[in-house]
């Protein structure tokens, strides 16, 4: 027993003395590899020098480091994609921006911001993507939509990649206002949008483009209906809690479909005077996207607006909305009628020519509509 105890003790002693020595060789061995790394890295150093190591760094460095704007570039170029992630509250602020000096330093071509209200899709794109068609650097086009609706229009449309971030719009509550600003606010961070269209997917230009882009640019005026209506949908809708901001002799009435300037389209995305009164007393039965921007532009503005809509429809059928047109009643005769029989002030002077739009037309009406643009539409 005593002659196994002292075997054990010595193999354990012989191990304890094994063990350091074997560290020691490889911190030796770490040490001499260390040094020849040294001597290969100086030697390199003074063949080819330092420079030759940089560029090989140098690209992974430069995603990180990101250059500082100084022109106008940010500003004068529209944004290259219309999805952003800003809430309204910030859009609208953003959009407020205005120059306070009237000359641009830059050539400033400017343009017609075509502002689609729709559901969803747009069934009379094809006559729209025909009458735009080599008339570009003219014209911006913006849509908003039910937020669930994906658009699909290949890259060669007018419309692809136009959808602007949307919001569910509800017919005569505020919602509807809330997405027709929405659209003025998205186009207006186009420097060079100079004047605003809303229309809806169911409308048709009733001429080319280059007589619509002249009659609108020449005009002195915004086209918007913005009339006193003393009867029960008119006056009869108004509150006395619009006080003090709104007194009955102000109140106006008007169709939602307008072309306004942009200085009336900054007067509607900064407005915070008139909004809430008309989002908390203009409920249904006050339909409130027939009375605000009348009202407030008329307050705001009223001697820049032409108290007339250039987008025409047919009352006629009587209801709550207008005619709506499909495929079998688009004919020769039909679109004799829209053109025929009008009156109007065009720059203070009497006019025949009164609407540049029309409305409203199912998605059966296209291919009849196709057929006789030629003839009747001009394009």
């Amino acid at each position: 027993m005593e002659e196994g105890k002292d075997s054990t003790v010595l193999s354990r002693t012989s191990q304890s003395r094994v063990l350091p020595q074997r560290l020691l060789q490889l911190l030796v061995l770490f040490l001499v590899l260390c040094f020849a790394f040294f001597v290969v890295s100086v030697y390199t150093i003074r063949r080819f020098g330092v420079q030759s190591f940089v560029p090989a760094i140098r690209p992974t460095l430069q995603p990180c480091i990101r250059e500082e704007r100084n022109n106008l570039d940010s500003w004068i170029k529209p944004p290259s994609n219309l999805m952003h992630k800003m809430s309204d509250k910030e859009l609208l602020w953003r959009a407020s921006f205005m120059p306070r000096i009237k000359n641009y330093p830059f050539k400033r071509i400017p343009k017609i911001a075509f502002m689609f209200l729709t559901k969803g899709p747009l069934p009379l794109a094809p006559l729209w993507e025909r009458f735009f068609k080599g008339h570009e650097g003219l014209y911006s086009i913006y849509f908003h939509s039910l937020p669930s609706f994906q658009a699909d229009f290949p890259s060669s449309s007018v419309f692809y990649k136009r959808q602007i971030p949307s919001q569910v719009a509800e017919w005569g509550k505020m919602s509807m206002c809330d997405a027709e600003r929405r659209l003025l606010a998205n186009a207006l961070l186009d420097i060079s949008n100079e004047w605003f269209v809303l229309l809806s997917e169911s409308c048709i230009p009733l001429y080319n483009f280059s007589i619509i882009y002249n009659y609108i640019k020449r005009s002195k005026y915004s086209f918007l209906g913005a009339f006193d209506d003393p009867g029960p949908h008119g006056r009869g809708r108004y509150s006395e809690k619009m006080l003090p901001e709104v007194n009955i002799t102000q109140w106006r009435k008007g169709s939602q479909w307008f072309e306004i300037n942009r200085k009336l389209a900054l007067y509607i995305v900064e407005d915070m005077k008139f909004y809430p009164k008309f989002a908390e007393f203009c409920r249904p039965a006050c339909y409130v996207d027939e009375h605000y921007f009348p009202t407030m532009l008329t307050i705001q503005a009223g001697k820049l607006l032409a108290n007339r809509s250039i987008t025409w429809v047919d009352w006629s059928r009587g209801g709550a909305h207008p005619a709506t047109f499909g495929g079998a009643d688009i004919t020769e005769e039909f679109m004799k009628r829209i053109f025929e029989g009008h009156n109007c002030l065009y720059n203070d002077q009497p006019s025949s020519y009164c609407f540049l739009f029309a409305r409203k037309f199912a998605p059966s009406a296209l291919e009849p509509l196709f057929l006789l643009a030629p003839k009747f539409l001009g394009f």
